[in-house]
C-alpha cells in the first residue's frame, strides 16, 4: 500500500502488525518533526485480526452453498421478492471468507431444498415478530413488574465490572475466566502493541528537537508556501486525550523501553534476512511463535490477537520470488500476479465459489461469493433497495466489512463512492487480506476476540457481515456489542447467512437466538429481504439513534455501562459487557448525523467547540479548515511533482502521521485510498477523521532502526517513501535508507526543513538473522 508518513512523537516500543506489502507504487511520505505525516506507499496488510469463531455450535448452516443456490434459483423464477421496506436490486458484494464448507458439485434434491428456504411470509412474520418482542419488552405505565423472558448478556469475568444488574444464565456469559491468566502473561508483552501500522515515527528524540524550535516559527515548504499550522505546541496537547492515556499496561512499557535503548545506535546497522517460518507473510505482531505457544486457551481467538516481541525487529522480509510491478487499479481488482502473492489454498478451497481463481501467471477474482455469486455491485443495489435510507456514497460513506475475505465487497463499494474498512484473520486463509491490498482494495488483519477493535466508537455508517462465520448470539453477544460500540447512532448492520432466508433446525435456533439479542439491544429489524438473483436473503439492522429504547426496558440486560467506562478506549481494552448511552447534546459527537458526502470531508465537525483549542493553536474549527487548506496547497505545489512518484499508478497509501486527514482529504479526487494513523501517545484525532469521511486506525510507532525495518517490510519493491523534517532527522533516515540500499530520489532543502523521497529496491541480504 502506498503509505505517507509524518515524524513520530516518543520512542516507544514498535508492534509489527502491518502485513507485509507488495505494492505497485508504495509511497511513504515521513514528517518526523513536524506532526503532519504522510506515509504513501502500497503495502500489503494491516493487521487488526479477525474475528468469527467457527464454534459449531453457532456456525451457520454446513448445507453446500451450491445446493441452495440451485434451489433457490427454481423458487425465485415463481416467487417475486418483496421486502418489506424495499424492492429488489442487483446484489452482489464481497465474500466472507471463512466458510469452507461448500462442496463443488454436490447432486440436491431442490424440491427438498426448497422447503428450507424462508417465504415472503416468513419475512414479514419475523419483522412483526421482533417488533411485538420489543414492545413486549419495554416498560409499561402503571405495570412496570411484567416481566419478559431473560436474556443472557454478556459479562466478562474479573475483567469487566459494569451495573450490578444480576445474569440467571452461566452458559452464555462471557466469563474469559482464562483469558485473564493469559493476560497476565502478556501484561510485558500487550503493550508492545500491534505492528499493524507500524510505519515511521521517530519517538521522544525527535519530540526533543521539535521542541527546541520557537513555538511560533513557521516553516516552509519548498515552493515557499508556508507551514505555521503544522506545529503541534506542547503545551495544547495535553488538552487532548490519547490512547495511552487509556492503558496503565502501555505507560510502564514505554517507560522501561526508553530506558533500554537510550544509548543505543542507529548507524552503521548490519541487515540480516529475518529467520522465520511465514517467510515472505511474516507479520512481526501475529506471527510471535514463542508467545502463541505458551496460549492454552483459545476458545475466543487469542491466538489470533497482536502479540508483539518484546524487541522490534529489525531484520527484513524476502520478497516472493518472481515478483512483478503491481497492475494498475482498476484492473487490478479483478486480477493480480500470481508471484506476488503465491498462495493457491484458497484458490483451491474457493474456486467454485467464483471469487477467487487461478488463471495460468494470474490470480483472478470474478466478483463473486459464496452471497453474491452474481457479482458484488448486484448484492450492493439490492441492499440499497432493501433500505433506501442506507443511501450508499452520501449518507452511507465509511463501512466495517467483518470476515471480508479477499474483499470484493468493499472493491466495488468504491464505485458507489462508499470507503471500507474490511478485515479478517491471518489463519488457514492467511493470503486473504494479502490478496485484498494487492488488489487495491485497503484490509487489515484482526480478530473479534477478546479485546476491542482498534477503532473509536460511533464511526462507522454502516457494518456489514456476510456469512462472516461470527456467532454474534454467542457468549451473550460480547462480540455484537463491539459492533454497537462501533456503529454510529442511527447507523445499520446488514447481515447476510443462512439463518436470515433457510429454515433448517440450526438455522432457526440461530436466527431465535439473533432475535432476543438484537431486541434486548434495541436494534430494529427494518427488512428482511431475499434476493432473487443471488438466491441468498440479507437482515437490515437501525441502531436507535435515541435513549428511549434503553430507558423503558424492563431489564437493564446487556447493562447500560458505567459513566467512567470511555467508549473510545480501544487500545488493548478488554471487550466490555455493556451499551453506551446515545449522546443527546448537541456539541456531542454521534448526538447527530454528520454532512452528507462529499461536503463532509471540508466541514469542521458539528461537535468541534470554538473554545477548543486545535492542535496547531487555534479554534478547534478553525484549526481543522487551516489544515485542510495547507494540505491542498502543499500537495498541489510540492507533492505531485519533483518528488519522482507518478501519482497515477499509485493505489494504497498510508499517512505515518495523520492529524485531521488533511493529507489525504487533499488526494480525494486520484485514484486511491488513504490510510490514517494516529499515534496512540498523540492527541487523540481519529474520530475526527471518520467524520469527515475517511478512515484510519490507531498504532504505535517505534525507534528508527525499527521502524526503518518496519516501513521496508509493508513497502512494495518500487514503493516511495516521503519524508518531511528538520535537517538532523532527515539525514539519519538518508543513512538508514542507503544501507537498506533504497533509491533516493529528492532531497529538497527549504529553511528549516528537508523533504526526502525514496523507493525502495529489491535488494535483499544474503545472511539470516539468529533465531529469536
Amino acid at each position: 500500500m502506498d503509505e505517507h508518513n509524518n515524524k513520530d512523537e516518543q520512542e516507544t516500543k514498535q508492534e509489527n502488525d502491518v502485513p507485509k506489502t507488495d505494492v505497485d507504487d508504495a509511497t511513504t511520505h515521513a514528517n518526523l518533526n513536524d506532526q503532519i505525516s504522510t506515509l504513501d506507499k502500497d503495502t500489503k496488510e494491516l493487521p487488526v485480526e479477525e474475528q468469527a469463531p467457527k464454534d459449531p455450535v453457532f456456525e451457520e448452516s454446513s448445507m453446500p452453498h451450491k445446493e441452495e443456490v440451485e434451489q433457490i434459483t427454481k423458487e425465485n423464477q415463481q416467487v417475486e421478492t418483496q421486502p418489506i421496506k424495499s424492492i429488489d436490486q442487483e446484489g452482489n458484494g464481497k465474500q466472507s471468507l471463512e466458510e469452507t464448507e461448500v462442496e463443488k458439485d454436490p447432486q440436491v434434491d431442490t424440491a427438498n431444498i426448497t422447503q428450507n428456504l424462508i417465504t415472503n411470509e416468513d419475512q414479514e412474520r419475523r419483522v412483526k415478530d421482533q417488533h411485538q418482542q420489543q414492545e413486549d419488552g419495554r416498560i409499561q405505565k402503571g405495570n412496570p413488574e411484567m416481566q419478559v423472558k431473560d436474556f443472557q448478556g454478556a459479562i466478562i469475568d474479573d475483567q469487566v465490572h459494569q451495573d450490578d444488574t444480576p445474569v440467571n444464565s452461566v452458559e452464555d456469559v462471557y466469563t474469559f475466566q482464562k483469558i485473564d491468566e493469559n493476560n497476565e502473561q502478556v501484561k510485558d508483552q500487550e503493550t508492545s502493541m500491534d505492528g499493524e501500522r507500524n510505519m515511521t515515527s521517530l519517538k521522544q528524540k525527535m519530540n526533543k528537537e521539535t521542541s527546541s524550535k520557537k513555538n511560533g516559527e513557521a516553516a516552509s515548504f519548498p515552493n515557499g508556501e508556508s507551514t505555521e499550522t503544522s506545529k503541534e505546541p506542547n503545551q495544547l496537547k495535553e488538552s487532548w486525550s490519547t490512547q495511552v492515556d487509556h492503558s496503565e499496561n502501555q505507560k510502564e512499557r514505554r517507560k522501561d523501553h526508553a530506558l533500554k535503548n537510550k544509548d543505543r545506535s542507529t548507524h552503521g546497522y548490519t541487515w540480516h534476512l529475518c529467520n522465520v517460518t511465514t517467510g515472505t507473510d511474516y507479520i512481526p505482531c501475529l506471527d510471535n511463535e514463542k508467545f502463541i505457544a505458551k496460549i492454552h486457551n483459545r476458545k475466543h481467538y487469542e491466538h489470533r490477537e497482536r502479540h508483539c516481541p518484546e524487541e522490534p525487529p529489525t531484520c527484513l522480509v524476502p520478497l516472493p520470488k518472481g515478483y512483478k510491478r503491481p497492475i494498475d487499479w482498476p484492473q487490478s481488482r479483478d486480477k493480480i500476479w500470481y508471484h506476488n502473492v503465491p498462495h493457491t489454498l484458497l484458490a483451491e478451497v474457493k474456486g467454485h465459489q467464483n471469487w477467487v481463481k487461478v488463471s495460468g501467471e494470474f490470480i483472478t477474482f470474478p466478483g463473486g461469493g459464496t452471497q453474491f455469486v452474481h457479482g458484488a455491485l448486484h448484492y450492493i443495489d439490492f441492499i440499497q433497495q432493501a433500505v433506501p435510507d442506507i443511501a450508499w456514497g452520501k449518507r452511507s460513506r465509511v463501512v466495517l466489512d467483518v470476515g471480508c475475505g479477499v474483499a470484493s465487497f468493499g472493491g466495488y463499494l468504491f464505485e458507489r463512492d462508499v470507503l471500507t474498512m474490511s478485515f479478517a484473520p491471518k489463519d488457514e486463509h492467511e493470503a486473504q487480506v494479502q490478496f485484498a491490498l494487492e488488489r487495491g482494495i485497503p484490509a487489515i488483519s484482526a480478530v473479534m476476540g477478546s479485546q476491542r477493535l482498534q477503532f473509536p466508537s460511533k464511526v462507522f455508517d454502516v457494518v456489514h457481515c456476510a456469512r462472516c462465520r461470527v456467532p454474534w448470539h454467542a457468549d451473550g453477544g460480547a462480540l455484537l456489542l463491539e459492533l454497537n460500540r462501533l456503529l454510529k447512532p442511527g447507523g445499520y448492520f446488514v447481515w447476510s447467512a443462512t439463518p436470515v432466508y433457510q429454515k433448517l433446525e440450526e438455522d432457526v435456533k440461530i436466527w431465535k437466538e439473533m432475535t432476543n439479542l438484537t431486541v434486548a439491544m434495541c436494534w430494529e429489524l427494518v427488512a428482511i429481504k431475499k434476493d432473487r438473483l443471488n438466491s441468498v436473503g440479507v437482515a437490515v439492522y437501525h441502531k436507535p439513534d435515541s435513549n428511549d429504547c434503553y430507558e423503558q426496558r424492563k431489564q437493564n440486560v446487556p447493562p447500560m455501562c458505567k459513566n467512567d467506562d470511555d467508549p473510545d478506549a480501544a487500545w488493548y481494552i478488554p471487550l466490555q459487557s455493556c451499551m453506551h448511552r446515545v449522546p443527546v447534546q448537541e456539541n456531542e459527537r454521534g448526538s447527530q448525523l454528520p454532512e452528507e458526502w462529499p461536503k463532509r470531508l471540508q466541514t469542521p465537525p458539528y461537535w468541534l467547540n470554538r473554545s477548543h483549542i486545535g492542535i496547531y493553536g487555534k479554534p478547534a474549527p478553525d484549526d481543522f479548515t487551516a489544515d485542510y487548506k495547507l494540505w491542498r496547497t502543499v500537495v498541489s505545489k510540492s507533492y505531485m511533482s519533483g518528488l519522482g512518484i507518478s501519482w497515477s499508478n499509485v493505489r494504497n497509501v498510508m499517512d505515518m502521521r495523520s492529524v485531521y486527514g488533511g493529507f489525504a482529504a487533499a488526494l480525494k479526487d486520484l485514484k486511491i485510498w488513504v490510510m490514517n494513523v494516529v499515534n496512540i501517545d498523540s492527541p487523540d484525532t481519529l474520530p475526527i477523521i471518520y467524520e469527515r469521511g475517511l478512515f484510519g486506525i490507531y498504532h504505535d510507532w517505534c525507534k528508527l532502526v525499527s521502524v526503518m525495518a518496519e516501513v521496508d517490510r509493508i513497502v512494495r519493491p518500487g514503493g516511495k517513501l516521503i519524508v518531511r523534517d528538520e535537517p538532523n532527522t532527515i539525514g539519519e533516515v538518508e543513512k538508514l535508507l542507503k544501507s537498506l540500499h533504497w533509491e533516493i530520489f529528492s532531497n529538497i532543502s527549504k529553511k528549516q526543513e528537508r523533504i526526502l523521497s525514496a523507493q525502495k529496491s529489491e535488494w535483499r541480504p544474503h545472511s539470516y538473522a539468529p533465531p529469536s
